[in-house]
């Protein structure tokens, strides 16, 4: 494979990726950057190699020396190899055989971070008004809550509408990565708050303007970016006597350690979160600090007796 067979297959492999995969625009953002990194490495090695030009496997080869050199974090590295591997594999079911070796880097999975329950139950129910300092209290209050209810991404909730709402059944449909439909359940104190959004601000916003039927809007009546969605998550958290950041992700690991915490399912999880893998779904399966002390207070053989002591001679 020379480099015009490169340039001009990497094109119809994004072409091939949005049509076929249905995936989001910010996935296919990664692969088509991933891929234009490679090409202008490709470009620069053929003009330091004037008597010859490079193939694909040496071009890669190259290239991953140089990634290394760069220092990238794991995860970086294991999706920019992931990316030429996706794009290999799309050659050969064209009939292009290409063969070379690459290992991604073993990647150390990091518990996630979360807020205890009687921290969410603070975001909720304990910051006033007057603390929070927001023009639309109601509408931040219900993104919190939603959030939270339904462990949804903050992409999501931004493209949520009100007709994908079910306040009889207490679901919503959400339209997640890969364009996949899933319908996510909420509580009371959701229904209540979103509720209050909606026949309130969101209709005191709309007097005026035409209503496109996106559920979380600013103060023109458009759909709430997700970089909103985390100003709205900072100001809560400046409310909070603990100085970590507070994130829609944060709040979605919440949710999912939670259930678990409480005897959920691990597939329930995984279809609420929308993942494709179980595997990703069991990073929530750890078992924490607070979990093994009370474990061991009430299983182990030795605590079992609180009067042993007692018993011995």
């Amino acid at each position: 494979m020379d480099f015009a067979f490169f340039k001009e297959h990497t094109k119809k492999f994004i072409e091939n990726l949005s049509i076929e995969r249905n995936l989001s625009a910010h996935t296919l953002r990664a692969y088509a950057s991933d891929l234009e990194q490679v090409e202008l490495f490709w470009a620069r090695a053929n003009l330091k190699e004037k008597d010859k030009q490079l193939n694909f496997n040496e071009v890669i080869e190259r290239y991953i020396v140089a990634l290394f050199y760069k220092k990238l974090s794991k995860p970086s590295l294991a999706r920019k190899l992931s990316s030429i591997r996706s794009f290999n594999k799309y050659l050969d079911g064209l009939g292009f055989k290409v063969t070379f070796d690459i290992k991604s880097p073993r990647i150390d999975r990091k518990l996630p971070a979360t807020f205890s329950e009687q921290e969410i139950d603070q975001i909720l129910d304990s910051i006033t008004d007057e603390q929070l300092q927001s023009s639309f209290p109601q509408r931040d209050r219900a993104i919190m809550e939603v959030l939270y209810a339904t462990g949804i991404r903050s992409s999501e909730l931004s493209a949520m509408k009100l007709e994908d709402i079910n306040f009889l059944e207490k679901t919503i449909k959400i339209m997640g990565k890969g364009k996949k439909e899933r319908i996510v359940l909420f509580n009371e104190s959701a229904e209540k708050k979103l509720k209050s959004y909606i026949l309130q601000e969101r209709r005191a916003l709309l007097a005026d303007i035409p209503d496109h039927g996106i559920l979380f809007i600013n103060h023109i009546g458009t759909q709430l970016t997700t970089r909103s969605i985390q100003r709205v998550c900072t100001r809560f958290r400046k409310c909070l006597p603990v100085d970590r950041p507070l994130t829609p992700h944060k709040l979605r690991h919440s949710f999912a350690t939670h259930l678990l915490n409480h005897g959920a399912n691990l597939r329930v999880v995984q279809e609420l979160l929308g993942h494709n893998s179980l595997t990703t779904t069991e990073i929530y399966t750890y078992v924490s600090p607070m979990q093994l002390k009370e474990l061991c207070a009430t299983k182990h053989p030795l605590n079992k007796k609180d009067k042993r002591g007692k018993q011995k001679s």
